[in-house]
């Protein structure tokens, strides 16, 4: 355990421009995307979006350490600019891994590439420019899909955590981090408002809250954890359950 903490020193770390696109005049923007302009200040706004980033990341790490398999295949569905990834990475993985990081934002990939020349690790990324619906899932240990779902259109979501679990190797894990929406609606305004103190905490003003969340809306639609959990347990996982919480974000744990 000691190695493995050493090497969380050693991961590549990504240079952003502060995040700034719903500030001032920056903010004519339509439905949010992933393009150029986000990825340009991608690692600044979820840093400073998501609360639990960097636990996360950091634990996706080493949970592909202690239950990646060798001779398989370790999935960042979602990719971006590719943090979980490179904490992978930096792990003492089993003989013969190899990671292959998957999204459909060129921007994202594009900056990831330049962090993978960067980083001193050797572990072997293949990166994939496809949409997850279209991702092949084979020989898989480990699977993370960290606040990726959300993303998808509702009624496709059953097939891609289906896809994953078909392509998982017994044994196999699938990390799911994503923002939930909480059933009594008391607590659901208690953790929105949460959320929002959190950015407001971390420098965002309450007009750049209010447009990203409207440039947001019908885009990220959150769900659940009983749907997270139903969707899981249908799919075929013998076990799931919460492992990390902080408000409306939760991340998951679900074995094959």
């Amino acid at each position: 355990m000691l190695k493995s903490v050493r090497k969380l020193m050693t991961v590549a770390t990504m240079t952003s421009s502060k995040d700034q696109i719903y500030a001032g005049n920056l903010a004519n923007r339509e439905a949010f995307k992933f393009d150029d302009a986000v990825a340009d200040v991608f690692d600044d706004m979820i840093n400073r979006s998501v609360p639990g980033y960097r636990t996360i990341t950091k634990m996706s790490g080493l949970i592909a350490s202690a239950y990646s398999l060798p001779n398989s295949n370790l999935y960042d569905l979602g990719c971006s600019l590719g943090s979980s990834t490179l904490e992978m990475r930096s792990q003492d993985l089993p003989e013969n891994c190899k990671i292959k990081a998957i999204d459909n934002s060129e921007s994202m990939l594009n900056k990831f590439k330049q962090a993978i020349a960067e980083d001193k690790n050797n572990i072997p990324v293949d990166f994939q420019r496809i949409d997850l619906e279209d991702a092949k899932i084979t020989n898989a240990s480990i699977v993370l899909l960290n606040w990726t779902l959300q993303f998808i259109a509702k009624e496709n979501r059953d097939q891609v955590i289906q896809n994953i679990y078909n392509g998982l190797l017994p044994g196999g894990v699938l990390l799911l981090s994503e923002k939930i929406l909480i059933e009594d609606p008391e607590l659901n305004q208690i953790n929105i408002e949460l959320h929002e103190s959190f950015k407001k905490a971390n420098g965002y003003s309450t007009l750049e809250i209010a447009r990203k969340r409207a440039a947001l809306d019908n885009v990220l639609i959150p769900e659940s954890l009983t749907q997270h959990k139903e969707r899981l347990l249908l799919c075929g996982f013998k076990t799931c359950d919460i492992w990390f919480r902080y408000f409306n974000f939760a991340s998951l744990i679900a074995i094959k």
